[in-house]
């Protein structure tokens, strides 16, 4: 299977620095918005994101095309993101500013007020919990891209997203009603 981007990846793995350049550009929004939504803070986005291009830029040896270049980068960033709470330990301290700062178009058409509200339950969730909900209900990714993405089966992502919703169930089961 021949994956977009594959061809910059093999340019880049060649030391042409313009290819690997050209990746950051076109993915560096779209991994930023993840970022954000596990990390939960702006600057621990930004260091998320900064990590993962260096770890992708570090590693492009290792890369074989198996899968592809989006999923390679969002495996190092759910990687980096994980060790960045890990590093810091970060749970449900980040303020309601930081939230604000980011644009919410992650949650394009919906309610300011239940984007707020969203990202605030979120944050609550353990990092286990909080990295299947951002790729399966705000990244709209499959389990079995998950499971790839996380290095995990697919039963372990599909158990991960039941708890990580009953958690949020039970923890706002009056915002949700």
């Amino acid at each position: 299977m021949q994956f977009p981007d594959l061809e910059l990846a093999r340019r880049a793995q060649k030391g042409e620095e313009s290819a690997f350049h050209e990746l950051v550009d076109r993915y560096a929004n779209e991994l930023f918005k993840l970022a954000f939504s596990l990390t939960g803070a702006v600057d621990g986005a930004e260091d998320v994101l900064q990590e993962t291009f260096l770890g992708a830029f570090q590693g492009l040896d290792s890369f074989e095309g198996r899968s592809s270049v989006k999923t390679w980068l969002i495996r190092i960033l759910v990687k980096q993101a994980a060790k960045y709470h890990r590093s810091r330990h970060i749970r449900k301290t980040e303020s309601i500013d930081d939230i604000l700062e980011v644009s919410s178009s992650a949650f394009s058409g919906r309610d300011s007020d239940l984007t707020i509200d969203i990202k605030t339950m979120i944050k609550t969730l353990s990092t286990e919990h909080r990295e299947v909900i951002v790729l399966r209900e705000l990244q709209g990714f499959s389990y079995e891209e998950m499971a790839e993405i996380l290095g995990i089966p697919r039963g372990t992502v599909e158990s991960r997203l039941f708890r990580a919703r009953q958690e949020l169930r039970k923890r706002f089961r009056d915002d949700l009603l």
